[in-house]
């Protein structure tokens, strides 16, 4: 029914179950499946009312942090949806140097890129362990031409793909290095938050050798840039774990100010923290204030 797991894949099995029933699927013959309309719930997408659900299943598979979901120049015959954990896919390049292209994590589709050549443009990497659900494209072609509806909302899909990278194409063309980092962590915030998870407090699957390589800027700029932030108080860092502390002003970030202007605010507003919570007057400049 389906196509068979490459080498790197590993089935699921009732040992690896999540515990949500949408994410859990469905057991047949020791392996994990999801129905049609459980696949579009994940897609954020309308389920096709003329197929019947319940008789067309998708099956689930399986990777370890660091396995290769596919590689640059395999041949493309499947694509896949992230049911749990995150990836990135990179363009690696004849020296073996990674360009980062994108974080897929729950929801996303990945392997869009193989579909004009009929083999993989890009190599998919699990950043942590990971469910995808297989969409063989043979199978899925098949039913577009049954069911329009079906193929309309699965071009739907691959165009948001589409747009998302461009957006990003036009983000690294126009704003700064602070702005970048910044406008990648409200990102984040505000697809945990579409998960159903916190966006004021969650942990980076990436390295910041690999947030530069996605932001075309390098490993150095962007720790220097996460402890800026943390300095001024727009966020808190521990090690992976990023706290949001003000994501309006990450939003709107264009440029920090140069590190010597951030000293003497910071010292200054800390001089008027003292003073209020001392209970002595200011003269008009006081930064922090206390009310009565």
């Amino acid at each position: 029914m389906l196509s068979t797991p490459t080498s790197d894949q590993r089935p699921a099995n009732s040992s690896t179950l999540h515990s949500s029933p949408m994410e859990a699927g469905r057991q047949r013959q020791g392996r994990l499946w999801s129905n049609l309309k459980e696949v579009c719930d994940l897609l954020h997408i309308t389920a096709a009312v003329s197929i019947n659900s319940e008789e067309l299943l998708f099956q689930h598979v399986q990777f370890k942090t660091g396995q290769r979901v596919h590689t640059i120049g395999q041949a493309f015959d499947t694509l896949y949806i992230v049911n749990s954990g995150f990836l990135k896919t990179v363009l690696i390049d004849e020296f073996g140097n990674e360009q980062v292209l994108s974080f897929p994590m729950k929801g996303d589709m990945l392997g869009v890129d193989g579909i004009h050549t009929r083999h993989y443009a890009s190599e998919a990497v699990a950043l942590s362990d990971c469910d995808l659900i297989l969409l063989p494209f043979k199978k899925l072609t098949a039913l577009g031409r049954v069911h329009l509806e079906l193929e309309n909302v699965m071009y739907g899909v691959m165009s948001r793909e589409l747009v998302r990278e461009q957006a990003m194409i036009g983000m690294l063309g126009a704003l700064s290095a602070e702005a970048r980092v910044a406008r990648f962590l409200v990102s984040l915030a505000d697809r945990f938050a579409a998960m159903g998870y916190s966006s004021k407090l969650f942990n980076l699957r990436m390295t910041r050798h690999e947030i530069g390589s996605y932001l075309g800027l390098t490993l150095e700029t962007v720790s220097r840039t996460l402890s800026a932030f943390n300095e001024i108080g727009l966020i808190t860092v521990d090690q992976r774990t990023i706290g949001i502390k003000d994501a309006d002003a990450l939003k709107t970030l264009r440029r920090l100010p140069p590190s010597r202007s951030r000293a003497k605010q910071n010292s200054a507003a800390a001089a008027a923290k003292a003073k209020a919570e001392l209970g002595q007057g200011g003269d008009g400049q006081v930064l922090v204030t206390t009310t009565a």
